[in-house]
Parts: structure tokens; sequence; C-alpha cells
């Protein structure tokens, strides 16, 4: 039986309308998942006469549409900040979470919003990270990124590099690793070991070159063994992601954003997928923008949606909300 996925249509300015139309006409995704819609529908329908997909892919035995109808076509400027476009965005964010939170829908997949049409519809929150913990009552939710066999957590996220070194820390360290776990489990992936990215160059050489890994990341990795944590590191970070994807590891813990991010994408742009972890739902998300400069015109990539659907799709059956700790 398909899962069923809750699909947020993006900022309407943007691409989101667009993708999600294109990836609703892939046939790997009519097999994958029954997708349910958050959006406008005739934004969509318009989106569909833009990418010349037939109107038939909203509904049908693979998808539908959750018409929330808070904006019309003439409401906004295709590839503009609009408080209009911010303000239904965030709604069908929460939608779609109200509808997974209740049951009906396994999953949330997410098209690109825009910041600064968030802020100026005076929503509270700078991205999706920061709705999605609002609306689920969570902590400090985790990022994971995955492409192809690669998974990669991350340590700190939209800080200064100055201030991510700060931050590294024993007591992060082991925090993050027993939640990531804990997050792998969740998705059904209890066997592998996990590795911790160096920060310094080939892992600082004992000091020659930095003193955090023999300050930070060895004894957090001691102590974790010793509470039966299946992890390894400091591994250092020019190697660690390679090994990762040829099977060595089952996920890196990344120690700061650029670490990670550029080592997945750099792989594969359009197919790395963020899943927010940690929360009481499961969440994938294209890995991009808005992308205003092309909004509307039949340019944009629908790879990245494909990969996000097709990846909440394949957790979806595995996802344990009772694993989360």
């Amino acid at each position: 039986m398909q899962p069923v996925i809750a699909v947020t249509m993006g900022d309407p300015a943007g691409i989101g309308p667009e993708i999600v139309v294109k990836a609703l006409a892939e046939p790997k995704v009519q097999k994958a998942a029954f997708c349910i819609i958050c959006g406008s529908r005739s934004v969509l329908e318009q989106a569909c006469r833009c990418c010349n997909i037939s109107k038939q892919v909203l509904e049908s035995d693979f998808a539908t549409v959750y018409d929330v109808p808070n904006l019309e076509l003439k409401d906004f400027i295709f590839g503009k900040v609009s408080a209009a476009c911010g303000k239904a965005a965030f709604s069908y964010i929460e939608k779609a979470c109200h509808l997974t939170s209740e049951g009906k829908t396994q999953a949330v997949v997410t098209a690109p919003i825009n910041k600064e049409s968030l802020k100026a519809a005076s929503v509270p929150y700078i991205g999706h990270t920061e709705i999605f913990a609002s609306l689920t009552s969570t902590d400090d939710p985790l990022t994971l990124f995955e492409v192809n066999n690669l998974r990669i957590f991350f340590l700190t996220r939209h800080v200064s590099l100055q201030k991510a070194c700060q931050m590294i820390t024993k007591e992060r360290i082991k925090d993050y690793v027993i939640r990531c776990s804990s997050a792998l489990t969740q998705l059904g992936i209890k066997n592998g070991t996990m590795a911790i990215a160096g920060l310094n160059p080939h892992s600082g050489e004992h000091g020659l070159f930095g003193t955090e890994e023999l300050d930070a990341i060895e004894p957090a990795v001691s102590q974790l063994k010793s509470l039966g944590y299946d992890v390894a590191g400091p591994i250092s970070a020019d190697s660690v992601f390679h090994q990762a994807l040829q099977g060595k590891y089952n996920s890196v813990l990344s120690l700061y954003h650029d670490q990670g991010h550029i080592a997945a994408k750099t792989y594969d742009f359009e197919r790395t997928i963020s899943i927010t972890c940690g929360m009481p739902i499961l969440r994938t998300s294209v890995d991009h923008g808005t992308a205003f400069d092309i909004a509307w015109q039949n340019k944009a990539s629908a790879i990245s949606m494909v990969e996000a659907i097709l990846t909440a799709a394949k957790y979806a059956p595995h996802w344990n909300k009772a694993s989360l700790s």
C-alpha cells in the first residue's frame, strides 16, 4: 500500500508550484506515494498550464489537492517578495503539519519558501525548521542530509564559523550523537557506525593544527563507546564523507554548516535531500530556494522535489514515533 504524503506548495511566487506539478507527472512518484498537495488549487492549475502538464495530475488515483483558499493569482506577482505569499506559504505548512499530526498523512514534503516573504507577512520564524519546531513543540530539531547512501547530520547550522567552533564541546557532541542515533532508529536504520568529522586539517595531527579534537571530540567518542554507541572519530573531513558514501559509515556528524553542505552538494546538488528529524512527524524537503529569477518560466527542475517525495515514501513505512527520545 502506498504511503500517504502531505506536500506543501511552497511560496506561490517561486518555483514551488511548478516543481510540485512536475513531480506529480513523474511515473515513479505516482507509484511511490499518494500525495495530498496543500496549497491553492487555482495557483496549481496555473502551474500546470505553465508547465504544459494536464491538471488531471492534481486529482487522480495518486494525488489530490487540499485547497487552502487564501490566495488568488491576482494577489501576487511571479518572482517577487510578497507578504501575501509569505502568509499563504506558512498556512500550507500548518495544514500539512496538522494532517500528519492527526495521522491522516504519514510524512510532510516541503517545497521552498522565501524568508523575506515570511518576514513581510510578520511570520515569526526564519525558516522551515523553526516553523516545524514550533508546530510540533520540538526543541532543537535535527537536520539530516541524504544523497544516495550518504547521510550527514549537523552539529551546528546557521551560525558564524567562529561561533560554530565555540559550540564544539564534548557535551554537545554526546547529546547530538545520542539524538542522531535515535533519529536513525526512527527511520529504520539500526546498524552501522556513525562517524564524527574532524574540525582541523588531518583532525589536528595530535594537536599540531589545533586541539578541538583532543579537547572535545576524542573524549566524547570515548564516553559514547563506553555507553554502547557505535561511533568513530574524529575522522579527517577530507576523507570521511567519501568513506561514508562507500558504505564504511551509516552517517557522518558534520561539525558546521558548510563542511557537510559542500560534501553533499558537490556529490549531487539536485538529489541532496534535507530530512528534519527528532520531531513527532517525518519531514523531507528540497534543498534549494524559491529561485525567483526563473520562477513561472517552466525552467525549474523537479529532480529535487521528486527525490524528496521518494525519500519520504521510502522512510514513511519504517518511521517509528515510539523511538523518539
